[in-house]
């Protein structure tokens, strides 16, 4: 009897994801903070605590009105721009490195706005299951702000940690760069959680597991990937036919179920190539294919090396890392 997790649990538990919050912006409008496309493996998000800002996205997207208490990822990494929206020039601003993080003030007198900027930091080998899973730009609220005014559940926990990220990043408190680490990784899994549980769910992962029917195949995919799975199997676990569900879990995830199984045992081959000495056999074996020669296909289209290149690869890799 497989130990059965929920979905987002296993997701974290394959791709490790941990949060570094570097700057807190204090600017009076006109502000404008432009932002390049993130490096491999880097996912930037903010933080609005107080006043409102305007996401442009340079590739054409249309510009999003952000408020306080609003909280944005972009998973894909995305070149964007966070603007007071008035199309003014900007003000010069100024920074003030600390033991915690870098504050940035500006010179501008219109509305304030202050805000948490940062990244999320996961393998760049091992983001497949987060940038083609997740949406460009994924947006939640923190409700009004404190976690005694948003509504009981994931809008206030979520409220709850904004609000100590606020007051660790106040002060240069003992182990405060700690904290704000620990609180901004625990961010990432909540916005998940609460942005899965929203009506109109996003694309990919998180409206797959807000969909009542579909929620069973996908905790099912991500606790058994090794099984062989069928479609009418899978079909069968959320009471529909092959035709419905292939159908619907395409409309829902973007992808097939079959695209999303194999994403799922790349990731978990990869880690075992990584961390254990396990024959490359056993590994196939142990994700789920019968055919070494079958494995070693499917991973090298997947990573671009073959299994042997790509664990010779990371043992260089911790071998030449000084820590």
């Amino acid at each position: 009897m497989p130990d059965i997790t929920d979905w987002l649990s296993r997701l974290l538990e394959l791709v490790p994801v941990s949060g570094r919050v570097e700057h807190r912006c204090f600017f009076g409008a006109p502000w404008q903070l432009t932002f390049e496309t993130a490096g491999p493996g880097e996912i930037p998000y903010h933080i609005v605590l107080a006043g409102s800002a305007t996401l442009d996205d340079p590739s054409g997207a249309p510009s999003r009105r952000l408020t306080a208490g609003d909280i944005v990822l972009l998973p894909h990494g995305s070149a964007h721009i966070l603007n007071d929206g008035s199309g003014a020039d900007p003000a010069p601003s100024r920074k003030r490195p600390g033991l915690t993080l870098t504050i940035d003030e500006n010179e501008g007198t219109g509305e304030r706005l202050d805000i948490l900027c940062g990244r999320f930091r996961l393998s760049a080998a091992h983001e497949r299951l987060i940038r083609n899973y997740l949406p460009a730009q994924l947006v939640v609220s923190a409700a009004e702000h404190t976690a005694a005014t948003a509504r009981p559940g994931t809008s206030a926990q979520l409220a709850g940690l904004v609000g100590l990220m606020r007051l660790e990043s106040a002060d240069e408190n003992l182990g405060g760069r700690a904290m704000l680490d620990a609180l901004s990784t625990a961010t990432f899994a909540l916005t998940l959680r609460l942005a899965s549980e929203a009506e109109g769910a996003p694309d990919g992962l998180l409206a797959l597991a807000g969909h009542p029917r579909l929620a069973p195949a996908l905790t099912a995919l991500f606790n058994e990937p090794a099984r062989s799975w069928t479609l009418p199997e899978l079909a069968g676990l959320c009471a529909m036919s092959r035709a419905t569900f292939i159908r619907q879990f395409q409309q829902s995830l973007g992808r097939s179920a079959t695209d999303l199984l194999t994403d799922i045992r790349m990731t978990i081959a990869a880690n075992q190539l990584r961390t254990s000495s396990a024959s490359t056999g056993a590994v196939a074996e142990d994700v789920g294919y019968q055919s070494e020669a079958a494995f070693q296909r499917a991973f090298k289209l997947h990573m671009g090396v073959t299994p042997a290149q790509y664990r010779r690869q990371m043992r260089e890799t911790v071998s030449a890392d000084p820590g």
